[in-house]
């Protein structure tokens, strides 16, 4: 997965050699997660269920780009990473939502209300 800006400081500067280290030490394939325990989907091939190309990504098992202990990392296919992360996302997105409510206010309620009554 792509490191948003707003993440990129909680890397750290040698981050693209430990993920590189990752993924040689995993002979390039995925490592199976969770929901998908058996995936072996090899990067650059097309991926076996999805037909689509596979970019080994790897990912952070405690969602959090500042551990890049090896224990924490893993070499995932998008299909694996993306199920992996789904529920973090939900949460994030729904915390994000109610933050910009918050912010915004009665407005934007009234702003809306106003627009379905016409």
């Amino acid at each position: 997965m792509p490191i948003s800006a707003a993440n990129a400081a909680l890397y750290p500067p040698d981050w693209d050699a430990i993920a590189l280290r990752v993924k040689v030490e995993q002979g390039w394939r995925c490592a199976g997660s969770p929901a998908y325990p058996d995936c072996r989907a090899a990067h650059g091939e097309e991926h076996p269920v999805t037909g689509s190309k596979v970019v080994l990504t790897v990912a952070h098992r405690d969602h959090n780009p500042s551990n890049y202990v090896r224990q924490n990392l893993v070499a995932w296919c998008q299909r694996c990473h993306v199920t992996y992360d789904a529920d973090h996302h939900a949460r994030n997105a729904a915390t994000t939502r109610a933050r910009r409510l918050r912010e915004a206010g009665q407005q934007w309620l009234f702003a809306h209300c106003d627009a379905d009554a016409r």
